[in-house]
């Protein structure tokens, strides 16, 4: 299967494959450019937030994992002030069996649940480790601001 053929078969399909809460989309006419949202997961420090994403498909997809940029700036310890993203399966734990549905829903889980032992910004996983209370109302602070 090509890489064209693939990402036609995932848009044919992401409606079905992804939760209410987000959607993803070509960004206009190169379909190797994507544009998606989340909304914070209800029962975290970012509900009512809605973050943006990019999603640049490699011509290589799905042999390669997309690149994915946050757009929306956050106070997460795995999201670095340029939208990187630390999160295994955009990088060594690829598979071509994952899609963007798989990457979006995966992002969700993470600001679900952070993970402070490897993160991209070492401040606030030490914050989120002594002071959870302290790191979820800055959390909630910078969504109210920036992704309300």
């Amino acid at each position: 299967m090509t890489a064209l053929s693939r990402i036609n078969k995932e848009l044919r399909n992401i409606t079905k494959n992804l939760p209410d809460n987000c959607s993803a989309h070509p960004s206009g006419t190169d379909i190797y450019e994507w544009q998606a949202h989340i909304t914070g997961p209800s029962d975290t420090p970012y509900a009512g937030g809605t973050f943006f994403l990019n999603i640049h498909l490699p011509k290589e997809y799905p042999m390669r994992p997309p690149k994915v940029t946050l757009q929306t700036r956050i106070y997460h310890c795995n999201i670095d002030q340029h939208g990187g993203i630390s999160l295994d399966i955009l990088s060594d734990q690829w598979s071509p069996v994952l899609s963007i549905a798989t990457i979006l829903i995966s992002i969700m889980s993470l600001l679900s649940e952070p993970n402070p032992d490897n993160p991209l910004v070492p401040e606030i996983s030490r914050i989120y480790k002594v002071d959870k209370v302290q790191h979820d109302q800055r959390a909630k602070e910078w969504t109210e601001k920036y992704a309300s």
